[in-house]
């Protein structure tokens, strides 16, 4: 018996001194074939990790394509910020809040460094097309439906897929492709207060096919919507954030829908959109707007060719690199069960409308948009609102130019009149750095301050860290 328990403990130790010299040579061929895989992308990798992690007080950031100074990067301030290393607060700054730079996901996307990065190789995609010949990568095309899937905001079944150069160069293909075959002038109108882009850039490119005219609104009341008439429908709208249908129907109409803020974090998804074209960014999804990435979702054949044809002739397709860089950004959206990134945005852009609520709200000169809470698909319940803009408005009758009262108390923002709306109207974006909304939120609130009856305020003060 006593032999019989040497020879198992002898059998034992033997198996394990042999599984461990097994993981041992394994993980060292592992680490030597690793090593040998990366030879050629160290010193990209060692460029990139150098520059991430030069300091930058946490008001600024370099970048791989910045300037540089004695072989150093040199950082990028926020606004209001200066000095070598973006320490030094400006305090007269202007709280600039005119662009639509969705950069209020930095954050979340320097939380997601590793998983994000992307190395691109010299020979990388080289050719005109892929191997099929197309120009629109399908593995992209994939995890594109995936998204949708997941944020239940679109019905892609029996729908093409168009790729362009951020939602922009898909607006005008659009156009383009709803007017090409019509026997008569395309009208193109948009209802007031629409998005500027609909008006210059169809004024730009305009044919002997279509052209603008104005507001929607208008044509419906003059009855005068015969002919081929092209309505362009933001939903939810930018600037006031509201979700909208069409406003002119029949058989000669068709619609544009833009649906570049149609994301859990930006509205209530009361349903799934299953217009017959719809228009989506990467901008408004993961924040990446200088990576010009839009696509559409087109339900009629002969439109998505004619679409598929104008950014063909305009731009061989989408850059290779560029759909390379998105399809890494919807692989990190998609990690887990592909809800992160939505519940991230969502929390902060509510957080940041409440916050310009309640400060308005003390204000008797000044009034914002109304969004009612609404059920949502995403979240499955009713939800308050979270939109991308406020839309304010000048109450007094003397404040024809609401702009210019609030540029008097360094606040800048976005002209109504520049959206075919009242210049008592002004657009403030809520999707810029933290720095510069915190810098938004206490001009509004040495704003409202000034204001008689506007006691119950607390004493504005700006936190610089």
């Amino acid at each position: 018996m006593a032999k019989f328990k040497g020879f198992l403990f002898g059998l034992f130790l033997v198996g394990s001194i042999a599984l461990n010299i097994f993981f041992l040579t394994n993980n060292l061929y592992a680490g030597y074939v690793n090593k040998q895989q990366l030879s050629w992308s160290q010193r990209a990798a060692a460029e990139a990790e150098a520059v991430a992690s030069v300091s930058c007080s946490g008001h600024g950031i370099t970048y791989l394509d910045g300037l540089f100074l004695d072989g150093k990067p040199v950082c990028e301030c926020n606004s209001c910020y200066g000095g070598p290393t973006c320490s030094h607060f400006l305090p007269d700054c202007v709280a600039n809040a005119d662009s639509g730079d969705p950069l209020f996901l930095e954050p979340f996307w320097m939380q997601h460094a590793e998983s994000s990065a992307l190395l691109v190789a010299g020979w990388h995609r080289m050719s005109y097309g892929f191997a099929d010949q197309s120009s629109m990568s399908q593995v992209l095309q994939n995890h594109i439906l995936k998204v949708h899937s997941i944020s239940r905001n679109a019905i892609t079944k029996g729908k093409y897929l168009v790729f362009g150069a951020g939602s922009t160069q898909l607006l005008s293909a659009a156009v383009f492709a709803l007017s090409l075959n019509s026997s008569s002038l395309a009208r193109v109108v948009a209802a007031s207060p629409y998005y500027p882009v609909y008006k210059t850039q169809t004024d730009f490119f305009e044919t002997a096919h279509f052209e603008f005219q104005g507001d929607a609104l208008l044509m419906k009341r003059s009855s005068n919507s015969t002919g081929n008439v092209i309505e362009f429908v933001t939903s939810p709208n930018n600037p006031d954030g509201l979700l909208r249908k069409a406003v002119l129907q029949g058989s000669s109409v068709n619609a544009i829908y833009d649906h570049a803020y149609y994301w859990p974090h930006f509205t209530a998804i009361p349903a799934p959109a299953d217009e017959d074209v719809m228009i989506f960014t990467i901008s408004k999804l993961t924040g990446h707007a200088g990576s010009r990435f839009g696509w559409a979702l087109v339900k009629d054949e002969d439109v998505y060719l004619n679409m598929l044809k104008y950014t063909q002739l305009a731009e061989l397709g989408v850059s290779r690199d560029t759909q390379l860089r998105a399809l890494q950004l919807l692989k990190v959206v998609l990690e887990g069960d592909g809800r992160e990134i939505f519940h991230f945005a969502y929390e902060k852009m509510r957080d940041r409308w409440e916050k310009i609520s309640q400060i308005v709200s003390l204000s008797k000169r000044y009034t914002i948009q109304d969004i009612p809470p609404q059920y949502c698909n995403f979240f499955e319940k009713v939800r308050g609102p979270s939109p991308a803009y406020v839309w304010l408005k000048c109450e007094r009758e003397e404040d024809t130019n609401c702009n210019a009262v609030l540029r008097g108390a360094n606040i800048i923002g976005r002209l109504g009149s520049l959206f075919n709306a009242s210049d008592r109207y002004v657009r403030l974006s809520l999707l810029k750095r933290d720095d510069d909304f915190n810098l938004l939120l206490y001009r509004l609130k040495e704003l409202v301050s000034k204001e008689g009856g506007a006691n119950q305020l607390i004493e504005p003060k700006l936190i610089v860290l």
